[in-house]
């Protein structure tokens, strides 16, 4: 029972946070496999080529048009759902909002998720593609349209499908269902508890490793182009050496960013480097062939448009041009995919209070349209100067991809210090992303806490700095074994595990939102049959006269005359409840200032509480369970807690900072802002709860036809 009203109040504190700690299972496994792959690299590199050189064959010819239907149907399901009524679900609470600008949004979500590796393709691919196309003749005005075309099918809106299916899915579930923020957790509608287990731990170390040899292969393409630019400023010579410096050096930033935090690391140089790469493509465009640039952007949009559905599916059945295949659209449908675990999880980490909708479309269009801008500025003007008569930096483009950025920046007004410019562009895009790298790896490596606490808790600063330091080694040896076509070959085959997994993830994510559907439409019948019978319940008009509520409006209450409500009205109101639910042989229980009374959405203190608590029959249970949720909604909470909250000020009535009043709240579970039952009645009180309870026992109902 609760104290008496002459007896203080004594403050219940928020518990802490669960932090993040190792699971040892996941770690010690993927850091062996990644560790063996870069030790078999460096010790025996021939060997370890010919063995991926196999692999890929053996994929390529089996699973080639597998990665291509997965990718076309992973941007058809986030299409469909940001169109669905599924899209206004927030990645959240009801009444949650965005952590970060749209701006500082657009920028971490791109910087992260493409890198340095456009400035590598933007102007590589357009020219390869150009000179040796995998249809019709090269070097035509066909070949040089359809050479953007499809590095914009390769570098564009697909693999952001892909990113979206996992960023959505993590955010949902860990923000929205309160589950871990972990792979795993996007499995648990399929798999239920198993995803605590060794099912989870295979999940979790698949994403790792795969996302490591990803994360390998954007790393090896962007230290070998700043290899480049370092040669052509400062004379150092290309090759290994300076490759492992350059590595070693940004292993080293990252780990400092990534230390900082997501706040003020990632954020910080996500926004100089989009405005950076921004002004530096702006440069190009003003003093370049501007009108044929801009023409040429207009004409790519269309072709792209165009040509788009039959290229999603295009698998080249009658004359498959099997080596282009693997090093090009194989490739690059892989290198998504190893990455979509990777970027996901930092999407999920930056996207907490976002609608479905405004995350998908975000996700999609922000990024393409930076793309199609960087590509097809960059492309055609390396185009146009081939068509120009140039060809001897077509020839050298091919030969050595990593040179034709730099090569075209030095035939521009300020070549020098354009080429200065993009080398600082390429390392903090570098930065970003062995950054954002880190930062999941190590949080995939750990147990996420059980349930979302309001921040997303990040594994300690020692486990990012181990993977940082890891994947640094992995790209030495890839380098060392092979330079980028083993990376590539790698990425490839590393890609086949987890693209499992996403086709998992896409089922569990709809299973479960037509479950939060159908628990809305259980709502929506409940609260239909609530005002039928509105008198005298909390939906009816019979609660005190108006006077009397509009005077209450004004009142400063005090804790001792709030317990006094709670002891005198709420209390014995539950216990009524709870009497005769027991006469229908449910389990039912009051509990005084227990922990029933804490949610995860609301970590303001309180003074005390009252909670009802059902259980479901076993039946419901298991229905619940069928559907991957975990104990609460087979569990019926009805809580009313105290309090504090300022006190409003109306019109003249000035009140002090620190003075405040005390409310008897009752706050729904799915987010949304709590109501005060203060000056209700016992027979009042009843009748809300029976409200609550009757939308519980709809939703559960509705859940056992999911």
């Amino acid at each position: 029972m609760p104290d008496s009203p002459s007896d203080q109040p004594t403050p219940i504190a928020s518990e802490a946070p669960e932090q993040r700690r190792l699971n040892a299972a996941v770690f010690a496994v993927s850091a062996a496999i990644i560790a063996t792959i870069a030790g078999a690299a460096i010790v025996a590199p021939d060997t370890v080529s010919a063995a991926f050189n196999a692999a890929v064959s053996w994929a390529g010819r089996w699973f080639g048009s597998f990665y291509i239907m997965l990718v076309t149907a992973a941007l058809v399901f986030v299409v469909v759902l940001a169109l669905s009524k599924f899209g206004t679900i927030r990645l959240g609470p009801d009444n949650s909002t965005p952590d970060f600008s749209t701006f500082s949004w657009a920028a971490m979500l791109f910087a992260a998720g493409v890198g340095t590796a456009i400035m590598f393709y933007a102007v590589a691919e357009p020219v390869a593609q150009y000179m040796n196309p995998p249809t019709g003749e090269g070097q035509t005005v066909e070949a040089a349209r359809n050479g953007i075309v499809l590095t914009l099918l390769h570098y564009g809106i697909s693999g952001w499908g892909l990113y979206s299916i996992v960023g959505m899915a993590l955010g949902y579930f860990a923000y929205r269902r309160h589950q871990p923020l972990a792979v795993r957790s996007t499995l648990r509608p399929l798999l239920g508890e198993r995803v605590n287990g060794r099912f989870g731990d295979v999940v979790d170390a698949a994403a790792l490793v795969g996302g490591a040899v990803g994360i390998a292969a954007s790393l090896g393409v962007g230290v070998v182009q700043l290899n480049v630019a370092l040669t052509i400023l400062f004379g150092l010579p290309q090759g290994t050496a300076t490759q492992i410096g350059l590595i070693a050096l940004s292993v080293i930033m990252a780990t400092i960013s990534a230390v900082s935090g997501v706040d003020r690391g990632v954020r910080v140089l996500s926004n100089i480097n989009v405005l950076l790469a921004v002004g530096l493509a702006l440069w190009v465009l003003i003093t370049g062939d501007t009108a044929f640039l801009i023409d040429a952007l207009v004409g790519n949009i269309g072709d792209f448009a165009t040509q788009f559905p039959g290229l999603t599916l295009e698998t080249y059945a009658y004359e498959r041009p099997t080596e282009w295949l693997n090093s090009w659209t194989l490739f690059f449908w892989a290198w998504w995919i190893t990455w979509a675990a990777f970027v996901g999880m930092f999407l999920a980490r930056i996207s907490r209070g976002r609608t479905v909708r405004e995350f998908i479309v975000g996700s999609l269009v922000l990024p393409f349209s930076y793309v199609t801008m960087w590509v097809s500025i960059f492309g055609n003007s390396a185009l146009n100067l081939i068509r120009s008569g140039n060809l001897s930096f077509a020839e050298l483009t091919v030969a050595e991809p990593e040179q034709g950025l730099y090569t075209l920046l030095g035939h521009l007004p300020g070549g020098k210090f354009l080429i200065a410019l993009a080398l600082f562009i390429g390392i903090l895009f570098y930065v970003t992303s062995a950054d954002s790298g880190a930062l999941v790896m190590a949080n995939l490596s750990s147990r996420a806490p059980s349930t979302y606490h309001g921040d997303p808790q990040d594994a300690p600063a020692w486990l990012r700095i181990f993977w940082a330091a890891l994947t640094g080694v992995l790209t030495i040896a890839m380098l060392v074994a092979g330079g980028i076509p083993i990376l590539q070959q790698a990425t490839i085959v590393m890609a086949l595990p987890f693209s499992f997994v996403i086709i998992a993830v896409m089922a569990g994510l709809w299973r479960a939102m037509r479950t939060e559907a159908s628990r809305e439409q259980a709502r929506g019948i409940a609260n239909r049959n609530r005002l039928l019978g509105a008198t005298g319940t909390a939906a009816g008009m019979n609660r005190i006269p108006w006077r009397d509520r509009l005077s209450h409006t004004f009142d400063i209450v005090s804790p001792a005359r709030a317990r006094r409500a709670m002891t005198n009205r709420v209390v014995p109101a539950l216990e009524a409840v709870a009497d005769e639910l027991r006469k229908e042989d449910l389990p039912a229980e009051v509990v005084i200032a227990g922990p029933e009374a804490q949610d995860p959405d609301d970590v303001r203190n309180f003074l005390g509480s009252a909670t009802l608590v059902v259980t479901a029959p076993e039946s419901a249970e298991q229905a619940a369970a069928a559907q991957g949720e975990q104990v609460a909604p087979s569990r019926f909470r009805y809580a009313v807690r105290m309090v504090q909250a300022p006190v409003p000020a109306f019109g003249v009535v000035v009140h002090e900072a620190d003075d405040v009043t005390v409310r008897l709240e009752v706050r729904p579970r799915g987010g949304g802002q709590g109501y005060d039952v203060m000056d209700w009645s016992r027979e009042q009180v009843a009748h809300d709860v029976l409200d609550h309870y009757e939308r519980w026992l709809e939703y559960l109902g509705a859940a056992e036809t999911v």
